[in-house]
Protein backbone atom coordinates (compact mmCIF):
# COMPACT_ATOMS: atom_id res chain seq x y z
CA UNK A 1 0.00 0.00 0.00
CA UNK A 2 2.62 2.60 0.59
CA UNK A 3 4.34 1.93 -2.68
CA UNK A 4 1.25 2.55 -4.20
CA UNK A 5 0.69 5.73 -2.37
CA UNK A 6 4.39 6.66 -3.21
CA UNK A 7 3.90 6.12 -6.85
CA UNK A 8 0.20 7.91 -6.74
CA UNK A 9 2.70 10.70 -5.22
CA UNK A 10 5.64 10.75 -7.75
CA UNK A 11 2.66 10.46 -10.70
CA UNK A 12 0.96 13.34 -9.29
CA UNK A 13 4.11 15.43 -8.50
CA UNK A 14 5.08 14.80 -12.09
CA UNK A 15 2.09 16.10 -13.51
CA UNK A 16 1.98 19.02 -11.63
CA UNK A 17 5.60 20.27 -12.59
CA UNK A 18 4.91 19.43 -16.77
CA UNK A 19 1.62 21.28 -16.36
CA UNK A 20 2.08 23.99 -13.96
CA UNK A 21 5.61 24.25 -13.75
CA UNK A 22 6.65 26.24 -16.61
CA UNK A 23 4.09 28.96 -15.29
CA UNK A 24 6.32 29.15 -12.10
CA UNK A 25 9.87 29.15 -13.89
CA UNK A 26 9.80 33.21 -14.07
CA UNK A 27 9.92 33.38 -18.28
CA UNK A 28 6.01 34.12 -18.08
CA UNK A 29 5.89 36.88 -15.45
CA UNK A 30 9.22 38.54 -16.46
CA UNK A 31 9.30 37.49 -20.32
CA UNK A 32 8.77 41.20 -22.26
CA UNK A 33 6.95 41.19 -25.15
CA UNK A 34 9.09 42.45 -28.18
CA UNK A 35 8.20 43.23 -31.75
CA UNK A 36 8.13 39.88 -34.01
CA UNK A 37 6.97 37.94 -31.56
CA UNK A 38 4.02 35.87 -31.94
CA UNK A 39 1.05 35.46 -29.66
CA UNK A 40 -2.22 33.61 -28.87
CA UNK A 41 -4.80 35.78 -27.81
CA UNK A 42 -7.81 33.87 -26.24
CA UNK A 43 -11.30 35.49 -24.11
CA UNK A 44 -13.07 33.11 -22.14
CA UNK A 45 -16.29 32.01 -23.89
CA UNK A 46 -15.73 34.65 -26.55
CA UNK A 47 -14.12 33.50 -29.75
CA UNK A 48 -14.61 36.38 -31.36
CA UNK A 49 -12.20 38.03 -29.48
CA UNK A 50 -9.79 34.88 -29.66
CA UNK A 51 -7.42 34.94 -31.90
CA UNK A 52 -4.35 31.78 -31.96
CA UNK A 53 -2.08 33.76 -33.84
CA UNK A 54 -1.44 37.26 -33.30
CA UNK A 55 1.95 38.90 -34.70
CA UNK A 56 3.54 41.53 -32.37
CA UNK A 57 4.56 44.19 -35.35
CA UNK A 58 7.35 46.46 -35.87
CA UNK A 59 5.33 49.42 -34.16
CA UNK A 60 4.97 47.48 -31.08
CA UNK A 61 1.41 46.84 -31.61
CA UNK A 62 -1.24 43.83 -32.30
CA UNK A 63 -4.34 44.27 -33.65
CA UNK A 64 -7.83 42.49 -32.67
CA UNK A 65 -11.35 42.80 -33.42
CA UNK A 66 -13.19 45.73 -32.38
CA UNK A 67 -10.25 47.20 -29.96
CA UNK A 68 -7.75 47.98 -33.14
CA UNK A 69 -3.98 48.41 -32.06
CA UNK A 70 -3.03 47.39 -28.92
CA UNK A 71 0.86 48.47 -27.53
CA UNK A 72 2.37 45.28 -26.66
CA UNK A 73 5.98 45.42 -26.40
CA UNK A 74 7.84 46.18 -23.69
CA UNK A 75 4.57 44.88 -21.32
CA UNK A 76 4.46 41.35 -19.84
CA UNK A 77 1.82 38.91 -20.86
CA UNK A 78 0.21 39.65 -17.27
CA UNK A 79 -0.14 43.53 -18.13
CA UNK A 80 -1.00 43.05 -21.77
CA UNK A 81 -3.84 40.54 -20.46
CA UNK A 82 -5.02 43.38 -18.20
CA UNK A 83 -5.15 45.82 -20.92
CA UNK A 84 -7.34 44.17 -23.26
CA UNK A 85 -9.47 43.50 -20.16
CA UNK A 86 -10.37 46.42 -19.60
CA UNK A 87 -10.62 47.35 -23.17
CA UNK A 88 -13.26 44.57 -23.67
CA UNK A 89 -15.20 45.99 -20.58
CA UNK A 90 -17.21 48.05 -23.09
CA UNK A 91 -18.27 44.84 -24.98
CA UNK A 92 -18.30 41.96 -22.02
CA UNK A 93 -19.31 42.35 -18.73
CA UNK A 94 -16.75 40.18 -17.39
CA UNK A 95 -13.88 39.57 -19.39
CA UNK A 96 -11.23 36.79 -18.69
CA UNK A 97 -8.43 36.73 -20.58
CA UNK A 98 -5.61 34.44 -21.86
CA UNK A 99 -2.31 36.01 -23.30
CA UNK A 100 0.22 33.08 -24.55
CA UNK A 101 3.90 33.42 -26.13
CA UNK A 102 3.49 30.91 -29.03
CA UNK A 103 7.02 31.91 -30.90
CA UNK A 104 9.07 34.63 -28.80
CA UNK A 105 10.02 35.99 -32.63
CA UNK A 106 11.85 39.01 -30.56
CA UNK A 107 14.42 37.33 -28.67
CA UNK A 108 17.22 36.73 -30.47
CA UNK A 109 21.33 37.33 -30.84
CA UNK A 110 24.03 37.62 -33.44
CA UNK A 111 27.44 35.99 -33.68
CA UNK A 112 29.99 37.42 -36.46
CA UNK A 113 33.01 37.60 -37.21
CA UNK A 114 35.64 34.70 -37.04
CA UNK A 115 33.37 31.79 -36.35
CA UNK A 116 32.09 28.63 -38.06
CA UNK A 117 28.48 29.55 -38.60
CA UNK A 118 27.71 34.10 -38.49
CA UNK A 119 24.31 34.79 -38.34
CA UNK A 120 21.03 35.52 -35.86
CA UNK A 121 20.30 32.99 -33.00
CA UNK A 122 17.05 31.87 -31.19
CA UNK A 123 17.31 32.74 -27.39
CA UNK A 124 14.47 29.81 -26.55
CA UNK A 125 16.26 29.52 -23.50
CA UNK A 126 19.14 30.83 -21.16
CA UNK A 127 22.50 30.64 -22.90
CA UNK A 128 25.86 31.84 -22.09
CA UNK A 129 28.22 33.43 -24.12
CA UNK A 130 30.63 29.69 -24.18
CA UNK A 131 27.37 28.20 -25.46
CA UNK A 132 26.84 30.58 -27.94
CA UNK A 133 30.21 30.35 -29.01
CA UNK A 134 29.23 26.63 -29.48
CA UNK A 135 26.15 27.11 -31.52
CA UNK A 136 28.29 29.12 -33.98
CA UNK A 137 29.95 26.31 -34.45
CA UNK A 138 33.16 27.50 -32.98
CA UNK A 139 36.12 29.43 -33.59
CA UNK A 140 37.81 29.57 -37.37
CA UNK A 141 41.70 29.37 -37.63
CA UNK A 142 42.03 32.93 -37.16
CA UNK A 143 39.76 34.27 -34.50
CA UNK A 144 41.55 36.73 -31.81
CA UNK A 145 40.06 34.90 -28.96
CA UNK A 146 41.18 37.05 -26.33
CA UNK A 147 39.65 40.40 -28.52
CA UNK A 148 35.99 39.14 -28.59
CA UNK A 149 33.48 41.62 -28.56
CA UNK A 150 29.86 41.58 -26.87
CA UNK A 151 27.74 44.80 -27.56
CA UNK A 152 24.53 45.43 -25.63
CA UNK A 153 22.26 48.11 -25.55
CA UNK A 154 21.01 48.59 -21.54
CA UNK A 155 18.68 51.10 -20.70
CA UNK A 156 19.05 52.83 -24.25
CA UNK A 157 22.90 53.16 -24.26
CA UNK A 158 24.77 50.77 -25.76
CA UNK A 159 27.49 49.11 -23.62
CA UNK A 160 30.70 47.08 -25.18
CA UNK A 161 31.94 44.00 -23.20
CA UNK A 162 35.32 42.31 -23.77
CA UNK A 163 35.79 38.84 -23.74
CA UNK A 164 38.69 36.71 -23.24
CA UNK A 165 37.55 33.18 -24.13
CA UNK A 166 40.70 31.69 -23.12
CA UNK A 167 40.64 33.66 -19.47
CA UNK A 168 37.38 32.13 -19.31
CA UNK A 169 38.70 28.42 -20.19
CA UNK A 170 41.41 28.73 -18.23
CA UNK A 171 39.39 29.47 -15.11
CA UNK A 172 40.66 33.49 -14.76
CA UNK A 173 37.19 35.20 -15.45
CA UNK A 174 34.48 32.79 -14.87
CA UNK A 175 32.47 35.91 -14.73
CA UNK A 176 32.59 36.89 -18.43
CA UNK A 177 30.52 33.70 -19.35
CA UNK A 178 27.75 36.27 -19.48
CA UNK A 179 24.09 35.40 -20.15
CA UNK A 180 23.34 35.96 -23.50
CA UNK A 181 20.52 38.58 -23.77
CA UNK A 182 18.14 39.49 -26.79
CA UNK A 183 19.72 41.54 -29.20
CA UNK A 184 22.96 41.07 -28.37
CA UNK A 185 25.64 40.71 -30.89
CA UNK A 186 28.84 38.96 -30.22
CA UNK A 187 31.67 40.01 -32.69
CA UNK A 188 34.67 37.35 -33.00
CA UNK A 189 37.36 39.41 -34.64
Amino acid sequence: MKTLHRKTSILWLSFVLMFVGPAFCGAGENYMIGNGDVLEVMTWKEPDFSREEVLVRTDGKISLPILNDIQASGKTTLELKSDIEAKLKDYIASPVVTVTIRNPGSQKFYVLGEVSRTGEYGLTKSLTVLQAFALAGGFTEWASKNEIILLRNENGADKIIRINYKSIIRGDELSKNLKIKADDTIIVP
